[in-house]
């Protein structure tokens, strides 16, 4: 139930730029055929300064950190691509910043076939109402939920179908207009033109998500640094978003302040150590805890890594508490599916897919990009999943991006535009 997606042409370039609190990374890729699949060829990514739990604390480093790394990806996509500049890429939208709106459009279509036209008209509207209703937001995506044609539900594919009139619910996501100008101002400063924003949990679950588990419903549980982002597919369509302003640098912090260690070495501790769920023997396995101030080995101390993994536990569990209670008032029932999927680097402590299945009472995997070739050993986990499905999105559903379905509504032919009002005024 979509416009058709016009595919990339084949030997064209696309980038992906994916801005976290914890990393910030860029994927160059080509298209390789007229089906438009994609094979990174120039790959970016080092740690984020500047942000704090999806939010743009410090501008100049967030700009310094994104040149760097887009430089690191055009130095080598240049071995495939001689002397390709980066101008124009897809960038994620930290989950906290979005909102979600239901806008409900009739399209009088006076007995003719419904057409692609009549489908982009239909969502443009959507997304003029919405921006009457909420001025504030940048819109993100349009997306159409669910369709009837004279009163009929249940409407896969509208296109091609007769009736007198279409009815669409259109799933709008926008965002904050402030933090989304905050975001585009660093990346224009870098030289780079922004084509279009992808929800973060959004993109973690086009690239990690089988077509059956987006088909019949899941939940990806996208876990960054500085937020938890929740996306729910059903349908093959995203039909809810969430997200948590809290993340795997809460643990790393409740671990730093709890064992009086540095950040730095709580980060290696619980890269290390930790686990979400306690075992038999780590009472009896000891681990050393640099002390903040100290350089010697000697004045470190050791502790039982059953206090590393009693500080860990509780936030995680805290964690997929709060993600229960935002399904749980959703209303989405059962098409929020029996399947979770986790992705993002904190996804990765041991024992997490564990406690998450006991606290959801859900099946739970760990996901991981599927969808993009040419990707390194090391961005082929769950940390770099957002990162890979900007790419899908922009190959797959670039058909949602706000300024695409205006531009496309407004490029009708004669015949369509003389068509088009007979309907509206006959």
């Amino acid at each position: 139930m979509k416009p058709k997606q016009k595919h990339l042409a084949k030997g064209s370039t696309v980038a992906a730029l994916d801005i976290g609190s914890s990393k910030v990374a860029c994927l160059i890729a080509q298209v390789m055929d007229d089906q438009g699949s994609l094979e990174v060829v120039g790959v970016g990514h080092q740690a984020s300064f500047g942000l704090k739990s999806g939010t743009i604390t410090d501008l100049k480093a967030v700009e310094n950190v994104i040149r760097h790394t887009v430089h690191t990806a055009e130095n080598m996509a240049a071995r495939t691509l001689k002397g390709y500049p980066l101008r124009e890429v897809i960038v994620n939208l930290p989950s906290v910043h979005a909102h979600q709106f239901i806008e409900q459009i009739d399209v009088n279509i006076s007995g003719h076939d419904v057409t692609e036209t009549d489908m982009y008209r239909a969502l443009a509207r959507a997304q003029h109402k919405a921006a009457a209703k909420h001025p504030e937001d940048t819109q993100i995506h349009s997306i159409a939920a669910s369709c009837s044609i004279d009163g009929h539900s249940g409407i896969q594919e509208p296109i091609g179908m007769v009736g007198e009139s279409l009815h669409l619910d259109v799933n709008i996501i926008s965002a904050e207009q402030m933090a989304v100008k905050n975001l585009s101002t660093c990346i224009e400063r870098s030289h780079l033109d922004i084509i279009g924003y992808c929800h973060s949990a959004y993109a973690a679950g086009l690239s990690s998500l089988v077509e059956d588990e987006m088909e019949l419903g899941s939940t990806i549980i996208d876990m960054g640094g500085g937020t938890t982002s929740i996306a729910v597919f059903a349908g093959k369509k995203l039909i809810y978003i969430a997200s948590l302003p809290i993340g795997g640098k809460h643990v790393t912090s409740d671990i730093a302040r709890g064992l009086t260690t540095s950040l730095s070495s709580a980060e290696r501790l619980k890269t290390l150590y930790g686990s979400a769920m306690a075992t038999m023997s780590d009472d009896n396995e000891l681990i050393d805890v640099p002390q903040i101030g100290e350089d010697q080995v000697a004045t470190h101390r050791h502790i039982p890594r059953s206090l590393l993994v009693g500080i860990i536990q509780p936030r995680l569990e805290e964690i997929f508490e709060m993600v229960r209670a935002k399904l749980n008032d959703s209303g989405l029932g059962t098409l929020a599916g029996r399947r979770i999927v986790l992705t993002g680097g904190a996804s990765q402590i041991p024992g997490l897919r564990d406690i998450s299945q006991h606290i959801l009472d859900k099946q739970v995997r760990l996901g991981r990009p599927i969808r993009t070739s040419g990707l390194p050993e090391t961005m082929q986990g769950p940390d770099f999943a957002t990162t890979t499905g900007l790419l899908t999105y922009l190959s797959e559903r670039a058909y949602e991006i706000p300024a695409n379905i205006s531009a496309s509504s407004n490029d009708m032919s004669l015949y369509e535009r003389l068509r088009l009002w007979f309907q509206e005024n006959w």
